[in-house]
């Protein structure tokens, strides 16, 4: 058998093949990781006995997929003073980052990571958006900038969804319809907040541990937009129930209202429209979005 007539790599001889074209000629083993659905990840153990994160994608959605997460991890670090992994290669095809450590299961790391991410989001802007397109898992993240933080989030985070395939399989026309009231009515639903630096994909899976136990960010999808598209994130993805003490001291921080518990569905829609378009198995994520949309199918 010849080099073409192999199958490509996958998993850890994926994640080998590209480090080793990438120049880290010392990698002896890759592990795989869990957590990622967009890209495959692993653990590189090298030579010295130390490792490495890295991820790459079977096939890349475009060549500066990882550059634009490299730079949102030095905004989050640089902007707003967030633990983040330092970045040890970036290409095309290839991630690789500091290694960092499971998070304690401990209520005392998310008190931490209250105050941290209430810290991050004091970084604000004039405008909504980021100085160019990035990318949640697999698709464009759109960032043209808004003066009008509705108008940013109807268009750029919930209606650019709807000429996605699986969104326009899974959605009908009356779920559509509903959605395009729901942006309407937005400024009558939400608070007006400043536009602020945002993470952009903040599950659970996505806060780690430094070295010394302080919380750490990764896989970003940053803009400037508002503080709750983080929170609602953290909110609806099964957070562990040591995280409960995270969302008072959160609240308490930054001056949210009684209200921010309902706000949640209607900030999610983003996330739930963004897995739906790039998973057959979307783990619910339809249903959820015919549920927040449920009071908007009719004019009245």
């Amino acid at each position: 058998m010849t080099a073409t007539d192999r199958p490509p790599a996958s998993g850890p001889a994926l994640l080998l093949e590209r480090m080793r074209a990438a120049g880290l000629d010392d990698v002896v083993a890759v592990e795989p990781a869990s957590g990622g659905l967009a890209a495959t990840a692993g653990l590189a153990r090298r030579a010295d006995g130390s490792s490495v994160f890295v991820k790459a994608f079977d096939v890349a959605p475009s060549l500066d997929a990882f550059a634009t997460e490299a730079e949102g991890l030095a905004a989050l670090r640089m902007l707003g003073g967030a633990a983040t992994p330092d970045v040890l290669v970036v290409t095309p095809d290839v991630l690789v980052l500091e290694a960092l450590h499971t998070r304690p299961a401990d209520e005392a790391f998310w008190v931490r990571f209250a105050h941290a991410l209430a810290r991050l989001h004091t970084t604000t802007h004039p405008a909504f958006g980021w100085h160019r397109d990035n990318w949640l898992g697999r698709r464009r993240q759109v960032n043209t900038w808004h003066d009008d933080g509705f108008e940013f989030f109807a268009r750029n985070r919930l209606l650019r969804w709807l000429d996605e395939p699986r969104v326009v399989a899974a959605l009908d026309h009356a779920d559509r319809t509903a959605l395009e009231r729901l942006c309407a009515r937005l400024p009558e639903l939400l608070p007006e907040r400043p536009a602020c630096l945002t993470h952009g994909d903040l599950w659970a899976q996505n806060v780690l541990a430094t070295s010394d136990g302080r919380p750490a960010l990764i896989d970003p999808a940053v803009s400037y937009t508002w503080a709750e598209v983080d929170l609602a994130h953290v909110w609806t993805t099964v957070p562990p129930p040591e995280a409960r003490a995270f969302f008072d001291l959160y609240a308490e921080l930054t001056g949210l209202d009684a209200g921010w518990r309902e706000r949640m569905p209607i900030l999610q829609l983003r996330q739930h429209l963004a897995v739906l378009a790039q998973f057959d198995d979307d783990w619910g994520a339809a249903d959820h979005v015919r549920a927040t949309l449920a009071p908007f199918r009719s004019r009245a």
